[in-house]
């Protein structure tokens, strides 16, 4: 059982979202705060696992709320679940300790999907952020400075349907490989970057 907080100040969407996790089979949902304020006071009586935080709320915001709960809750995995595409606040999300960060485009489906990857290690971008992700490593790739190796075709495939949004169990079915050679790939992709994250290859990125 994923145990999923959630800090949203608007009524609807705060209600739809425990809806979907009341709902569906391996979540439940502890708490539902609609400003940081109250999240600070009151999430670690809850001891949630992942919290589903937006950007834009009264008072504090999210992102200053996010760097606040990982001072009080190290392990806490804080995804931003927002509005907002600019890189400004991507960088300060994830600079903030934020794993990933999701658009509220996103379908109920795959919100669930990114909170499981979440559970076990990941790091659930929206489509147009990992598509930054290629961006970078194109452009590192012509930076003989580096030392970095180029990537291989295989890993060239993985990285532009990451770019696209496929999930991870995605890929292997669209490249006809299993899972575990897509986690291989992308830890390859990683070490030629020289990150350990997709998290930290967006953060490289945005500081170009």
């Amino acid at each position: 059982m994923i145990r999923v907080a959630l800090v949203e100040d608007d009524e609807k969407i705060r209600s739809n979202m425990i809806t979907l996790l009341e709902e569906s089979e391996g979540f439940r949902c502890v708490g539902a705060y609609p400003d940081s304020e109250t999240a600070l006071k009151d999430m670690r009586n809850k001891s949630p696992e992942i919290v589903l935080m937006d950007i834009n709320l009264p008072g504090m915001d999210g992102i200053e709320c996010t760097h606040k709960l990982k001072e009080l809750m190290p392990e806490l995995l804080i995804v931003m679940l927002t509005v907002y595409e600019d890189t400004g606040k991507i960088f300060q999300s994830l600079q903030a300790g934020a794993v990933g960060y999701l658009l509220k485009l996103t379908k109920p489906e795959d919100i669930l999907t990114a909170l499981t990857e979440v559970s076990v290690g990941g790091s659930p971008m929206s489509a147009q952020i990992a598509r930054k992700v290629v961006q970078s490593f194109q452009k590192e790739k012509t930076r003989t400075s580096s030392g970095q190796q180029p990537l291989s075709t295989r890993e060239e495939q993985v990285l532009n349907l990451l770019s696209k949004g496929y999930l991870y169990k995605e890929i292997a079915s669209e490249l006809s490989i299993s899972s575990d050679t897509v986690h291989n790939h992308i830890r390859k992709i990683y070490e030629k970057l020289q990150v350990h994250s997709r998290t930290e290859a967006v953060v490289k990125y945005l500081r170009h």
